[in-house]
């Protein structure tokens, strides 16, 4: 629920073609602003989604956080020569994610 609404600022200002981001040298996943923006827009929405599956304990909330925080992780990669002071942050948060939801819980029960 804190990466996904990051991402889809991101994406908001990718769409509108805001001065915000420029890569400075050739770049192997060089697209142009709005291609960036709709593909950090989509995983913002698919993040928002997962962790509300998360925060209400639906059966594949976790499994989808992790997907998507994993996925989120990658395009933020990609994403580093346009913004690195954003994406770097955000690769960190979505690694903490990635981490908090794959670790198991031993559920404990009312006895000794």
């Amino acid at each position: 629920m804190l990466s996904g609404p990051l991402s889809i600022l991101m994406g908001a200002s990718g769409i509108a073609q805001d001065t915000l981001f420029s890569a400075s040298s050739p770049y192997e996943y060089r697209f142009d602003l709005t291609t960036w923006g709709v593909i950090h827009l989509v995983v913002g929405v698919a993040l928002v989604i997962a962790g509300l599956g998360v925060l209400t304990k639906q059966s594949w909330g976790r499994g989808a956080g992790a997907t998507m925080a994993g996925i989120s992780l990658i395009t933020q990669f990609m994403f580093v020569p346009y913004y690195p002071a954003w994406a770097i942050p955000v690769m960190t948060l979505d690694l903490v994610i990635v981490f908090a939801l794959t670790r198991f819980h031993v559920g404990t029960s009312g006895g000794h």
